[in-house]
């Protein structure tokens, strides 16, 4: 059975090196602002760190680490007039198959006040992109591809440098935001140039939240992705924040997987896990995976300011 499994995988990856680099994170909400630079800020200065083990005991199965750091320049201002731009860094280092890939992504954010609490965000990120091939590690069905099997046996490294543009409606209850990612669609590149042209990829993310009492709040988020060589992404999630301390919840990706999400809040420290199940009808292995999120506010503990204030996305 893992015979066929693996013949799906390396079919999937010879048609295009780009189809496996879209990176799948269950607690995307955790993430905004890797998705939308505009998002960047958005619940303040943070440390993001996650780990995402894809297929759990298969040989070259994904494994994704993540870090970032935001600054909400706000928070270091004491006047009347608070500054309105964020500045972000994201890391992004994976590794599928025989493929090893590294992402940069330097964002900035600007917002402008339409409400008393409501805001209109305007966001641009840089990427610098790396990814490096095993010829070592390639498939049969690989080494017989033209583009990637001359590299068969040795090694390969391409840098990318591209752009990502994106805008939010935010508020303390809801975001509704927008982000096109691979804007130039790489065409600034260098090194072994194993891949065509990266496609652009359209993210729209939504989510709302609400304290229902001092001890419950709800929250739930939407994101929808598309990108021309694959099929679109529809995923989302739906959790119950306790007592401000505990929140459960689970959460649905369209046609390939569920999950169920545990997750503890301290002052200090914000600490998610998720357990994610692939459906039978994605023809995906059947190997579970697990993420592990941590998120460090860096001014701000996470301690309710007002009544109404929920602290997780």
């Amino acid at each position: 059975m893992k015979k066929i499994y693996l013949l799906f995988i390396a079919i999937t990856m010879s048609i295009t090196s780009f189809a496996q680099s879209r990176k799948y994170v269950s607690q995307f909400s955790h993430m905004q602002s890797y998705f939308n630079p505009a998002l960047t800020g958005y619940e303040g200065s943070n440390f993001r760190g996650l780990i995402r083990n894809q297929w759990v005991g298969f040989e070259g199965a994904p494994m994704t680490y993540f870090g970032s750091v935001e600054f909400d320049i706000a928070d270091f201002s004491k006047g009347a007039d608070p500054n309105k731009n964020a500045l972000g860094v994201n890391v992004l280092h994976d590794q599928y198959g025989a493929f090893v890939e590294t992402e940069m992504i330097g964002s900035y954010a600007s917002r402008i006040q339409v409400g008393e609490k409501t805001a209109i965000r305007l966001g641009m990120g840089v990427s610098y992109n790396q990814v490096r091939l095993d010829g070592n590690s390639l498939t049969t069905e690989q080494a017989s591809d033209p583009v990637v099997g001359q590299y068969l046996n040795s090694f390969a490294n391409m840098q990318v440098l591209d752009f990502n543009i994106g805008m939010a409606l935010t508020h303390p209850n809801y975001y509704v935001s927008y982000a096109v990612s691979h804007v130039n669609k790489g065409a600034i590149n260098s090194g072994d140039v194993f891949m065509e042209r990266k496609p652009r990829v359209g993210i729209f993310q939504a989510g709302y939240r609400n304290a229902l009492s001092q001890n419950l709040a709800l929250a739930t988020n939407f994101m929808y992705r598309t990108q021309q060589d694959l099929p679109d992404n529809i995923e989302f999630n739906f959790k119950v924040l306790m007592m401000d301390r505990i929140w459960l919840g689970g959460g649905h990706r369209i046609d390939y997987a569920n999950n169920f999400q545990l997750g503890v809040l301290f002052p200090m420290i914000r600490i998610g896990y998720v357990y994610e199940l692939p459906m039978n009808k994605s023809y995906l292995l059947p190997n579970t995976t697990h993420e592990f999120l941590a998120v460090i506010p860096l001014f701000k503990k996470n301690i309710r300011s007002d009544s109404k204030e929920v602290l997780i996305w």
